[in-house]
């Protein structure tokens, strides 16, 4: 199925409004494949991978990554589009694996500043259109929806999506021809013989084009450290309808809002335990109403309720499916343990449910969700323990599987931290591959791929692009060191009048983050001297320039704060002019 709508022909301008530089690249064999990722290695998020061989370009995903904690006030970190904006008129196509944030992500980044066909299954389509329409693409922008099975005849590349089983419904690996070579790309994957849904990862399509030849493998390290399996999804549905069934109030159920299948099984035992079930939060009716227009959840009718409704029924009528599984604090279960929530409010007789487990790094914030919620008297299911949430993940053993039924002639690990790769590497080596043809490779590394070999031929750009608010790429390592000096040490403003060089008023001193004024009274009037003395030194020696004296104050008043505290605030002197 194909709905083209007219191209347009975008501008010039560049991720962070600059445009990039020429680089000297290693010059391209163009008898070679070209594999470029631009991200996820060496991190989890922001997936992009570059496919170049002749005068045609096609890009695997396009993903975001979730800030780091020490990445003060920056919403999401994408990839460095540089590489593909240089070569803008060789792409002939991003095909997208699967509809993770992780992995569609970008894409509106990628489309304000170019052009490119889409090539996506039909629930991963009907989610980047959301995206599309919210941000006036969708019209602008050629969307072809396949099915795993197909292919796909993309300028020198054929392309056949081979189904797996994820975490989310109709996720798809990749096998991609060309003439150089024969690459096989897993995407995020586990194997589950019981999906919910029922289809199976196509094993035996695996198997095949592995007898065929594979000459570079890209497989999913996600949970290498997991040993053995990854359970079924079906296993949730038994926890979750005892749970049901023995709770007396209210049942509040958080997951991933693209796990549809962790959706449907909720909805499964709410509709056995007569309960209404209400979709909280923004992202969670999203999916939910994209994966119920396409046929992807079974909901039967006067099941579901609107959340202002709510107060019609009794507490133990009610199941709610909300958002908030990793402990945002402005998603919906963030806001109700906060006691925020328009609508909602946590009882004693509550049940929350966390289906879920924290993403890296989001730990802390899920704990102090966690204990707010108990706090509050709730009954708080969650954690390993209980059962209610599996990985969409392979462990050890389905990554050897994989590997044994590909038999492919050389590695390169993706989609993980850099322990993860590494560990993957040895997985690779325990099953009989060769170490020196398995490549633990860095984003932006350029490897050159044939039927003999595969090479690291050089590196491209491929720094992350950091978004706060509207700004794309303009803020830096400079911008974040000093985010992260005001947020552990402080500011320390001194102001100056001056006249001809000299000091006529001042200085006042103004701090934020490092001391109280008012309680730090002889702190502060001592700095004051110091001030005092930086700029009777620069009179007595005839310094004008107001740079020269500026730094003369800093340098005297970080002297003596780190004496007499030990600390480093940002120290911002101030010179006006009367």
């Amino acid at each position: 199925m194909t709905e083209n709508n007219n191209l347009i022909t975008t501008d010039t301008q560049r991720i962070g409004g600059r445009k990039p530089r020429k680089r000297p690249y290693t010059k391209r064999n163009k008898d070679k494949l070209r594999v470029i990722p631009l991200g996820g290695l060496g991190e989890i998020g922001k997936n992009l991978t570059v496919f170049e061989y002749k005068e045609d370009i096609i890009l695997v995903d396009c993903g975001l990554k979730f800030p780091d904690d020490d990445m003060f006030g920056i919403d999401i970190v994408l990839p460095d589009f540089n590489y593909i904006l240089e070569n803008e008129e060789k792409v002939k196509g991003v095909v997208i694996t699967h509809g993770h944030e992780d992995h569609i992500g970008g894409l509106v980044y990628l489309l304000k500043k170019m052009n490119v066909p889409i090539y996506a299954t039909k629930f991963t389509m009907g989610l980047i259109d959301k995206k599309l329409k919210e941000h006036g693409l969708l019209t602008k922008t050629e969307r072809i929806i396949v099915a795993a099975g197909e292919k796909s005849e993309i300028g020198e590349f054929d392309v056949e999506y081979i189904r797996v089983n994820h975490s989310i419904a109709d996720a798809v690996g990749l096998c991609i021809k060309c003439q150089a070579a024969t690459v096989l790309h897993t995407g995020d994957f586990k194997i589950d013989y019981h999906p919910i849904g029922g289809e199976i990862i196509d094993l035996q399509r695996f198997a095949k084009i592995g007898s065929q030849g594979v000459d570079l493998l890209m497989s999913d390290s996600t949970n290498v450290e997991g040993e053995g399996f990854t359970q079924s999804e079906s296993t949730v549905g038994p926890t979750l309808f005892n749970l049901f069934r023995g709770a007396k109030g209210r049942i509040i159920v958080t997951t991933f809002a693209s796990n549809v299948h962790r959706i449907q099984q909720v909805i499964d035992a709410a509709v056995e335990y007569n309960r209404k079930v209400v979709i909280c939060g923004r992202s969670m009716e999203n999916v939910t109403e994209v994966a119920r227009d396409l046929g992807y959840l079974n909901i039967p009718n006067n099941v579901l309720v609107e959340l202002r409704d709510i107060g019609k029924y009794k507490d133990r009528q009610l199941a709610i499916i909300t958002t908030g599984s990793q402990g945002e604090p402005m998603a919906a279960l963030g806001r109700m343990a906060l006691g925020e929530h328009r609508h909602l409010t946590i009882k004693k007789e509550d049940t929350v449910i966390i289906s879920a487990t924290p993403v890296p790094g989001n730990e802390k914030m899920v704990s102090e969700v966690i204990n707010k919620l108990v706090e509050l008297g709730s009954d708080v299911v969650y954690g390993k323990f209980a059962e209610i949430h599996v990985s969409g993940h392979a462990r050890k053993e389905e990554l050897k599987l994989m590997l044994t039924l590909i038999k492919p002639k050389h590695f390169l690990p993706v989609h993980g931290e850099s322990r993860m790769l590494m560990q993957h590497g040895d997985l690779a080596q325990s099953v009989g591959m060769n170490k020196k043809n398995i490549q633990i490779v860095d984003n932006g590394t350029i490897l050159e791929v044939d039927r003999r070999a595969v090479k690291v031929v050089g590196k491209t750009q491929a720094e992350p692009v950091l978004v706060d608010g509207l700004g794309v790429g303009d803020i830096g390592n400079i911008v974040l060191n000093d985010r992260k000096r005001l947020a552990e040490d402080g500011l320390f403003i001194v102001v100056c009048t001056m006249h001809k060089g000299k000091a006529v008023s001042g200085p006042d001193i103004i701090s934020r983050g490092f001391v109280y004024v008012r309680e730090s009274e002889e702190l502060i009037n001592n700095a004051r001297d110091e001030v005092k003395k930086a700029l009777t030194a620069c009179e007595e020696k005839n310094i004008v320039d107001w740079n020269s004296i500026k730094n003369a104050i800093r340098d005297s008043l970080f002297k003596y704060l780190y004496k007499e505290t030990q600390r480093k605030p940002m120290i911002l002197p101030i010179l006006m002019e009367v």
